[in-house]
């Protein structure tokens, strides 16, 4: 009803100021219709704001998902806040935050921001004077809503990653550690005959996959058998040598974005046929179009990835420091030591920027001997040993 009733209320292009008086109070009657003047004011025009919010966004082509986010933090610190929009203050945001960065929830410095940010541009929209909603706040409930968030009282992004530290890829052994465990759970399972040696396969494929790709969470769960297609380059990788990434990370309220990733594992190649050809048949889903199936059928989700791999990860006795994005930072990790270009590695991560890739990047020791070695070579036009410096 609000949608409708909001379809013919103001352009974005509009730039008249609307003031106290008969502008508002045609805005409101737009708003809530000609003659209606519902017991619960106060939420029906918040409704309405929100309303009017929502197809702003949509005016920026903002993805939906965005969308709703947004206005779930709005009304979850309206709630926090026990008063109306139009009387909230700097105090309320603060007290938010500081509850949502303390214990028991002590939620990231980038979700805070990120809350934060939902508020200010929500209370941009409020306080914009060519919108209807100040001059209505303040003819109908004798107060004109301000900004409450401003650099003072705003998270500052000072760094480009503020994850936990503690986060790192897997070392080289650690990785044939956590895979032969892989294969030896299906192993087992298979021996003793018992329940759970499909579901054993499909989670030693799908975490090859996720490492062999180079993938986030999502992007493997949101997989599907057709995204896999052949390499011109690579004849010899079949139909399995370029990976579609149709859910990328986006960005700034955008769409997911998409990339591919070409195969640069032999033996990757040997795992995903397997799984395609021979054990995903046995789910007997042939109409889904996921890669991962869960045991009733229908696909994974990145819940479902990290709850699996924190099993595996302690029956394997590894490290609690270690998640399924530990995979990805040691693709790219690995690739580098490898010695593939970085422009290279970057384009496979979906990195726009080479400072993004850097923070993926924990390079061995003998990798960075060996990088400087190479610069010394190259400076001095011999090989230069430690001994003889």
């Amino acid at each position: 009803m609000i949608f409708r009733l909001m379809k013919d209320l103001v352009s974005l292009d509009q730039v008249a100021r609307f003031d106290r008086g008969e502008d508002a109070e045609r805005a409101l009657a737009r708003a809530l219709g000609d003659g209606v003047r519902p017991l619960r004011l106060e939420a029906s025009v918040f409704d309405a704001v929100l309303a009017g919010w929502w197809r702003a966004q949509g005016g920026r082509h903002l993805a939906e998902g965005t969308k709703r986010a947004r206005e779930a933090v709005v009304r979850r610190f309206c709630e926090h806040a026990g008063r109306w929009p139009w009387e909230w203050q700097a105090l309320d945001v603060d007290e938010w935050i500081e509850d949502l960065g303390s214990p028991p929830r002590r939620l990231a410095v980038s979700t805070l921001r990120a809350y934060q940010g939902a508020v200010r541009v929500f209370m941009e929209y409020l306080t914009d004077e060519r919108y209807p909603w100040a001059a209505i706040c303040e003819r109908e409930f004798g107060v004109r809503p301000v900004q409450i968030l401003f650099e003072e009282n705003s998270i500052v992004h000072l760094t480009e990653f503020e994850g936990q530290p503690s986060v790192r890829p897997f070392t080289r052994e650690e990785l044939v550690v956590f895979f032969d465990f892989c294969d030896a759970r299906v192993n087992e399972l298979r021996r003793l005959r018992r329940k759970g040696s499909l579901a054993a396969l499909r989670d030693a494929a799908l975490f090859k996959l996720i490492y062999a790709w180079g993938l986030r969470r999502r992007e493997a769960a949101q997989l599907d058998v057709r995204d896999f297609i052949g390499n011109p380059a690579q004849p010899a990788f079949g139909r399995y040598g370029l990976l579609g990434v149709c859910y990328g990370k986006a960005s700034r309220g955008g769409p997911p974005r998409r990339r591919g990733v070409l195969t640069v594992f032999d033996w990757s190649v040997e795992v995903v046929a397997q799984y395609v050809e021979e054990i995903r048949p046995a789910y007997g889903r042939d109409d889904h179009p996921a890669m991962f199936l869960t045991e009733r059928g229908g696909r994974i989700s990145a819940a479902f990835i990290t709850e699996r791999f924190a099993d595996y990860r302690e029956a394997a006795g590894l490290p609690a420091e270690l998640t399924p994005h530990s995979f990805r930072r040691s693709y790219v990790t690995h690739l580098l030591e490898d010695g593939w270009d970085e422009l290279f590695v970057r384009s496979q991560a979906g990195h726009r920027w080479a400072s993004t890739t850097a923070i993926y990047t924990f390079v061995s020791s003998d990798y960075k001997n060996d990088a400087m070695r190479r610069a010394l070579r190259e400076q001095l036009g011999s090989d230069v040993s430690w001994s003889e410096r």
